[in-house]
């Protein structure tokens, strides 16, 4: 990816070394207190990234098994992670751009950089957690050791897989911003948890549409895609799919668990964003994501 030189966000909030802290009792329960709406991005992710069911890690985070940072830890950022949170901050400079010009009214999201473990308006999470977006303060935490982890743990490197995070988070943002996110939430008192793991697929099925309307766009006004910057997208989104996670951690798929969604189906909803950089299809029927062609 091309993008050295170009100019970063200011919507960048960098917290690395701060620590989350620990903080009292259930803190995955406290945040199911306050409207519920981090949760539903925020636990779907946790799928994504540790191939876990992911009520079962709910609750191991709120038993408290998960290791918190210390505040007023001395951090040092290498001369890598430093590369990593400038380039981090350029593409969410070209999310900016490219939304703006998409949405009328736009309002951009902030970036948190975290070490770690971090404070979110939707509760506490750890590094573990992965990559996450809190539409209660309409922010994107990253903790950048991930892109290492996406590099060694998921197998895909090169920075234009880096970039497909960043607009994935940043298409729950759009959700938001369009109002599905809010109607996923209302929408899960009224069915079986079988039925809420599908609306949570189509809900990261159409973040990842939405990051390849992004890169279709980025490209056509920036010209920043470079050879086989694609195609180390399309390796991210078929490494996190639910059934490649599951088969690694257990050996087995369980269709009716997935939260995600397949990799055959994150890289062809990804490939047709980008394919076709046409946000229309973007529409709620039934409180439900529409399903892709």
């Amino acid at each position: 990816m091309r993008w050295q030189g170009r100019r970063k966000s200011t919507n960048v909030s960098d917290q690395r070394g701060r620590g989350g802290a620990g903080l009292p009792g259930g803190l995955m329960g406290g945040m199911l207190t306050k409207g519920g709406l981090g949760v539903v991005v925020v636990i779907v992710l946790i799928g994504l990234l540790m191939g876990k069911n992911p009520l079962a890690l709910l609750q191991e985070i709120s038993t408290g098994t998960e290791s918190v940072g210390l505040e007023g830890t001395a951090y040092t950022p290498t001369p890598e992670e430093e590369q990593l949170a400038e380039f981090t901050a350029v593409v969410l400079a070209d999310t900016e751009d490219v939304w703006k010009t998409l949405l009328d009214g736009y309002r951009e999201p902030t970036l948190v950089l975290f070490s770690g473990s971090v404070r979110s308006a939707c509760g506490h999470a750890s590094a573990a957690t992965g990559p996450f977006y809190c539409s209660a303060d309409e922010k994107l935490y990253i903790d950048l050791s991930f892109f290492n982890e996406l590099q060694s743990r998921f197998g895909a490197p090169g920075d234009f897989a880096q970039a497909y995070v960043v607009a994935h988070e940043v298409g729950h943002h759009i959700q938001h911003l369009m109002g599905i996110i809010g109607q996923v939430h209302s929408a899960r008192g009224q069915m079986s948890e079988e039925e809420y793991n599908q609306l949570s697929v189509r809900l990261e099925l159409q973040a990842d549409f939405l990051a390849g309307v992004w890169a279709h766009h980025a490209q056509r006004t920036m010209n920043i895609l470079e050879e086989g910057d694609i195609e180390e997208a399309l390796t991210a989104a078929s490494a996190i799919g639910d059934d490649r996670l599951q088969m690694q951690s257990r050996g087995y798929v369980t269709p009716d668990s997935f939260t995600h969604g397949t990799s055959e189906q994150r890289m062809r909803w990804f490939k047709k964003g980008f394919e076709t950089g046409d946000i229309r299809p973007v529409f709620y029927t039934n409180s439900q994501p529409t399903e892709p062609d």
